[in-house]
């Protein structure tokens, strides 16, 4: 097995599958194409996705093609508890925006932006430091998808690598182009129905072909100690508590989920986040007992390369259909994510760019469609020729992760607490940012006085991540009682041991740095407390012609049946 080729299609029939799925979405789309489009609807449906639509929407989005080969990298790296520690705190980083969601809807109904909702609170600055990190965020990860199209491309048939990338950049911009957000919804649906009863045949049939749990049983002695333990002290310092941290990160700072948070119906918000929270846990777990199966095994990944390990697998211990079902389930996954960033990109310079700072609160709506579809255009073109280059994007992926962690703490304070003010958001992330880079890259020592200040920093971090989170559920209280606990437990056991594990480290220190600065600045401003029912009216919906004078943004709302299966 480890010395085995991986299996390659023929030109014309990679062709066909790729033609296959792309065409078949592309009709999809045909069936919600309107002759004149409308920029609410462009970008949030009218605020009208039902229940199915919006969790089948949410799953298929954060099912990525990372998805496939990290969990399963986690599986092959960490053992037994690998795989969970992957699909469980990714599930919670749906969950936990819920609680804070439906403040944030409350604060702004008719947004379809969470930039929108900080410009009416702060103004342009805390605004455009939102929209840069999910811009930067949004490209990367069409960036990873496409890349991922074509390493897949590349393997499994004699196309090359940057074939593969041009052909997912077209097939996702083809059907993603006239609708946007609203093709987007109705594609994931169905590309979430074609993922799920692929991942349930295909994780099974290699299990099976593998020898069953028979098989299973007999590897477990391939593992280490501290992979067969699954309370293992290195997989959750070295993957565990990163992802923990990441969860209030991604929840808030990714605009693919607030965009759909303020795109269902507000009566649907919690049913859709939790199905979706159980929806991909369940099945990011099951992609990531096949890294555990190839460890139990003995394979060696090919070339040592972790993204090998999946398709080797498949190739390995199927037959020729079931690598033909995989090569779609990994084209669906990352076209779902994709066609996602599409959307939020094109939302987030319509109305965060364009609406508030260009037109100045008075854009004509015609114009925001055409906003919106340049910028999928030019984002497939970035997005496809960066990923060409095959270049390392770990640096990028690390400050815009550092970038979401420093904006948790302002934005979630800022629509809760009056007194917060523009300038304490954005001297925070600033500053957070900065005590970052210091502690990610070691530009100070990391021992001694140094090494003492930013594990300060990191406990308070750790003891805001844990406060936020219980707060968002039980209320201020046991937020408050949580966190102290929480911050007690860091300082007690972090200090002095926390600075040997740089990547913790450095996050939970952009949390607490910001929290203090963010919380200090605050205290000492005399601004008069901020009115939060003046958001509402400094939100509207964005009219078309037919019902508004020509580039006037007005409250009111579209009526339009829900979006459900």
């Amino acid at each position: 097995m480890n010395s085995q080729s991986l299996y390659q299609f023929s030109i014309g029939t990679v062709l066909l599958l790729l033609l296959a799925f792309y065409g078949g979405t592309y009709l999809l789309t045909l069936g919600i194409r309107k002759k004149k489009e409308d920029a609410e609807a462009f970008m949030v449906s009218n605020h009208r996705i039902g229940f199915g639509m919006g969790a089948a929407s949410m799953t298929a989005t954060w099912i990525w093609a990372a998805s496939f080969y990290a969990a399963a990298t986690s599986g092959y790296t960490y053992g037994v508890s690998g795989p969970v520690h992957y699909g469980l705190w990714g599930a919670l980083m749906i969950l936990f925006i819920y609680p804070f969601g439906r403040r944030f809807r409350a604060l702004a109904p008719s947004a379809a932006t969470l930039g929108e909702l900080i410009h009416a609170r702060h103004g342009s600055s805390s605004q455009l430091i939102l929209a840069i990190s999910n811009v930067l965020g949004s490209i990367i990860s069409l960036m990873v998808n496409f890349t991922a199209a074509g390493a897949l491309v590349a393997v499994l048939s004699p196309l090359s690598f940057q074939a593969g990338v041009v052909m997912a950049g077209a097939g996702v911009l083809l059907y993603t182009l006239w609708s946007g957000f609203r093709a987007s919804v109705m594609t994931d649906f169905a590309q979430l129905v074609a993922l799920m009863a692929i991942a349930v045949v295909i994780i099974p049939a290699v299990f099976f072909s593998m020898g069953g749990p028979a098989a299973l049983a007999a590897g477990l002695d391939h593992l280490t100690a501290e992979q067969a333990n699954f309370f293992s002290g290195k997989a959750i310092l070295e993957q565990g508590a990163p992802f923990f941290v990441a969860v209030l990160a991604y929840a808030i700072g990714n605009q693919t989920i607030s965009q759909r948070l303020f795109a269902v119906n507000e009566d649907h918000i919690k049913p859709t986040f939790l199905t979706a929270t159980v929806g991909y846990g369940a099945i990011v777990i099951g992609l990531g007992m096949i890294g555990l199966m190839a460890l139990a095994a003995g394979i060696e990944p090919m070339n040592g390369d972790m993204n090998n390990l999946i398709p080797q697998m498949v190739s390995g211990y199927l037959p020729p259909v079931f690598i033909a079902l995989f090569f779609i389930l990994v084209i669906g996954s990352l076209s779902s994510t994709a066609d996602s960033d599409l959307s939020a990109l094109s939302a987030i310079m319509m109305a965060d760019v364009y609406a508030k700072n260009i037109a100045k609160g008075r854009p004509d709506p015609d114009r925001m469609l055409w906003v919106g579809r340049l910028t999928m255009i030019i984002a497939t073109v970035i997005g496809v020729v960066f990923a060409s280059f095959s270049l390392d994007i770990l640096v990028m992926l690390v400050f815009v992760g550092a970038l979401w962690g420093a904006i948790v703490f302002p934005v979630i304070a800022s629509c809760f607490w009056n007194r917060v003010t523009n300038r304490a958001f954005t001297t925070s992330v600033v500053a957070a940012m900065i005590m970052f880079c210091l502690a990610r890259f070691e530009a100070l020592p990391l021992g001694g006085g140094f090494g003492l200040m930013f594990e300060l920093l990191a406990s308070i971090g750790g003891g805001i991540i844990i406060a936020l989170m219980v707060f968002g559920f039980l209320g201020r209280a046991a937020g408050g009682v949580a966190g102290a606990a929480a911050l007690i437990a860091m300082l007690v056991f972090a200090t002095g041991f926390l600075r040997d594990y740089t990547v913790l480290l450095a996050s939970l220190t952009a949390y607490g740095t910001s929290t203090l600065v963010c919380t200090a600045m605050s205290l000492a401003s005399k601004k008069a407390p901020f009115d939060f029912d003046s958001i509402r009216d400094r939100v509207g919906h964005y009219r078309d012609h037919a019902d508004a004078a020509p580039g006037v943004a007005t409250p009111g709302r579209h009526v339009q049946q829900e979006m459900s299966p």
